[in-house]
């Protein structure tokens, strides 16, 4: 009867103490920094905000590099370590959740006495609970799940932000190789026709009919076109490895798929608005989790500097007197009296990373923008640029069919004529580098633009 007088004495002080105070909050709640930005893009394309979970390389219609993507996103090594990261993260809210419980404990002792009043041993046996609860007065714990939580969704962002950069960079190898083959192939042709010509050369050389120099100009051609030729297999090579390790494979021969000039250009992109760049690209969204994250902590903080109440039971009993019960029933209540400033100071800590970290997302978005923007101008101008290229090629094939004509005639000297193959060449080599640049820009403008990533897992909202 005075065991329970005493409990219900206590619980009710307690009730009047704690419970006023549980909805007590110290630190200030997150919002969204507003961020100056321009109100559109500079450049004019489409304006549509629905590409996020587009899968944009399909559009290509190449399925060899669509299975190449399909398996970068399970294989890779580093999605791998991402994925592991958001369980590690999921892990860290469960052991948050975990401070909302009761901690409950057990012990067990025995011992045997003896001294010179009283004959033979006594003995000792028994065991009992713990439990202790620390009371969320300042809503530190509550603060302490929110982290957890925004961390996790964080290390979500991150997988999004990885995702995207796995396919670009998939795909832009991908169109790099188809691009390298198509040089080979400019330079086995080429190669075939300059030997073909020192052929001729050598003939006419035999018969007298040219000097030595020109002789030794065509071989100087031929020897350029195979230097080319050494130069674009070591690439490709090199190329291929890259994508291997990308699959999370050893280096080997990557499959292809449409030759380069069959690669489909998108003709329009939707781009949406500056402003939605903040919810689309996921590593915006990363940074601002991190601030979030970070701005709870100073509540963290702040409530060190208050008093934290623990309650506690002891119940046990004694086994060779199973009559013998105990209970304890207490509670604690801690705080700071001084300590030289020190959590102040901490609180300090916290606010100037706060400070970091939003610095660090507005330059997330303002390299957002300029990334936006660089990639549209790149669209716009390698298409463009390849128009006119593929122009001069055609000329450059032309006049240098002419030059032929105009030697085999002796109208001309054999050194237009290597000028002009030269030029073909040359020119037939950059108009294949200025329609993968056009694809490539295509990618980076996706990439730029926060297209293509998946969720990795379940719907989160219910952890909030």
């Amino acid at each position: 009867m005075k065991t329970s007088f005493k409990y219900g004495l206590l619980m009710i002080l307690l009730g009047c103490i704690f419970l006023p105070l549980n909805s007590c909050k110290v630190g200030a709640d997150y919002e969204r920094q507003e961020m100056k930005g321009p109100e559109v893009f500079s450049q004019d394309f489409p304006k549509d905000s629905s590409i996020s979970n587009l899968p944009w390389w399909k559009l290509f219609n190449d399925s060899i590099l669509v299975d190449l993507i399909d398996t970068a996103l399970v294989n890779n090594k580093n999605i791998q370590i991402a994925i592991s990261r958001i369980e590690e993260a999921q892990l860290e809210i469960d052991i948050a959740k975990a401070d909302y419980y009761p901690l409950i404990g057990y012990n067990a002792y025995g011992a045997s006495l003896a001294n010179s009043e009283v004959s033979g041993l006594s003995n000792q046996v028994g065991g009992g609970l713990n439990v202790s609860y620390t009371v969320d007065l300042w809503q530190k714990i509550k603060s302490m799940n929110k982290i957890a939580l925004q961390n996790y969704l964080a290390t979500e962002d991150a997988y999004k932000s990885l995702n995207i950069s796995i396919v670009s960079t998939v795909a832009g190898a991908y169109v790099s190789l188809r691009d390298i083959d198509n040089r080979i192939i400019i330079s086995e042709k080429t190669t075939k026709n300059f030997q073909e010509n020192l052929d001729v050369m050598q003939a006419r050389f035999n018969g007298g009919f040219i000097s030595e120099v020109d002789l030794y100009q065509a071989k100087i051609q031929v020897r350029q076109a195979k230097i080319s030729l050494e130069i674009f297999n070591r690439s490709r090579v090199q190329i291929e490895n890259a994508i291997s390790v990308l699959l999370g494979t050893a280096p080997r021969s990557i499959p292809r798929g449409l030759p380069l000039y069959n690669q489909i250009s998108v003709p329009e992109i939707p781009v949406g608005l500056p402003s939605e760049l903040l919810d689309r690209r996921p590593d915006i969204v990363q940074a601002e989790r991190r601030l979030h994250a970070q701005t709870l902590r100073i509540g963290v903080a702040e409530a060190l500097k208050y008093p934290s109440l623990t309650l506690s039971l002891d119940m046990g009993a004694q086994l060779v007197n199973p009559s013998f019960l105990f209970a304890d029933l207490g509670a604690q209540l801690l705080g700071p009296i001084f300590n030289a400033g020190r959590l102040r100071r901490n609180v300090e800590v916290e606010e100037a990373r706060t400070r970091q970290l939003l610095l660090d997302y507005e330059a997330s978005y303002l390299l957002a923008l300029q990334e936006v923007e660089d990639a549209m101008i790149a669209v716009q101008t390698y298409r463009m640029e390849y128009k006119l290229r593929n122009e001069q090629m055609l000329m450059a094939t032309k006049a240098a069919e002419l030059a032929w004509v105009r030697y085999d005639g002796g109208l001309t000297s054999y050194l237009e004529v290597l000028s002009l193959q030269g030029s073909q060449f040359d020119t037939e080599l950059r108009a294949s580098e200025a329609f993968k640049n056009q694809i490539t820009s295509i990618v980076s403008l996706y990439e730029a633009l926060g297209g293509g990533w998946y969720e990795n897992t379940e719907d989160i909202e219910e952890l909030n």
